[in-house]
């Protein structure tokens, strides 16, 4: 599978309605980007959109940012998986992932605890299931979205790799330590595309505000070096331009380079936008050539 240096990684598609989530994606593909990731919390389904979005392209791959593994058993997970490889070789990439407590336990109801434990179980599970549709003809591909040293360590022992979320280049360079030469290695980058700092700073803490009150990210953040005050109020300036990276093409261009010099092979691109639900089109087409040039 070619998923190339860079990709797109968006929240918008799951909000417009199909036919137009399709033609945006087909934009994506146009532009040469070879990949778009897609999340999976409370829209779509990530199955469901994914085969929505692999319909309506040609070449396009379609990434999970990620499946919860609390959202399916793992038969389920797996069956879904060989479906859609098999019926698009080579273009659909499984990242999954433990989620998040607030999400496990007030949205879906159940218990979360141990999630490396219940991630290596569910790895297991997963491998073990039994399967008797058309089988694919290339190799289904998974990932986790990790981002503890312990997690990164799985990502590499038993998948594809690893594709952290929410972390500046020196998570991407701690990870390629732990997980050694060989696995896939894809953060995700969120940008934004303006050159005036309180107006980019603002775009980025609407952003990130959700991720600030999750304890996995926060935890993350502090291991990193980010303090108490850093994730407070909404991020520090300090933390905000860690996370997100904001300026004109070239800045862009400079902090994508940063974590393929850390040691990425991929990164997802999350383009932000001051009206949250709107399709980032012209960002998408002004950074197209230099990001894939």
């Amino acid at each position: 599978m070619d998923i190339g240096r860079v990709g797109i990684w968006n929240f918008t598609l799951e909000l417009l309605p199909a036919r137009q989530a399709q033609e945006a994606a087909a934009e994506i593909e146009a532009l040469g980007f070879k990949v778009v990731w897609i999340p999976e919390a409370m829209g779509r389904e990530a199955f469901s959109h994914a085969g929505l979005l692999l319909a309506g392209t040609r070449r396009l791959a379609v990434a999970t940012g990620i499946a919860s593994i609390f959202a399916r058993d793992p038969v389920t997970m797996a069956a879904a998986q060989k479906t859609l490889t098999e019926a698009y070789p080579d273009r659909f990439l499984l990242g999954i992932g433990v989620s998040h407590a607030p999400l496990v336990e007030m949205v879906r109801g159940h218990r979360y605890e141990k999630p490396l434990t219940t991630m290596r179980k569910y790895l297991d599970a997963m491998d073990a299931a039994p399967y008797t549709g058309a089988a694919p003809t290339t190799a289904p591909v998974r990932v986790i979205g990790a981002l503890h040293p312990k997690m990164l360590k799985l990502a590499a022992e038993r998948t594809a790799g690893a594709h952290p979320y929410f972390v500046p280049p020196e998570h991407t360079a701690d990870a390629r330590r732990i997980m050694g030469p060989g696995p896939l290695l894809c953060p995700e980058q969120a940008v934004v595309l303006e050159t005036d700092a309180s107006t980019a700073r603002d775009i980025a803490r609407a952003h990130m505000i959700t991720y600030l009150g999750l304890p996995n990210y926060v935890n993350n953040l502090k291991r990193l070096g980010f303090t108490d005050d850093d994730v407070a109020n909404g991020g520090s300036n300090r933390l905000v331009d860690a996370i997100v990276a904001w300026g004109d093409v070239d800045a862009i261009v400079r902090r994508v380079k940063a974590h393929h010099d850390a040691g990425a092979d991929h990164v997802g691109v999350q383009v932000l936008d001051a009206d949250a639900r709107a399709l980032p089109l012209r960002q998408w087409r002004e950074l197209a050539p230099a990001l894939l040039g």
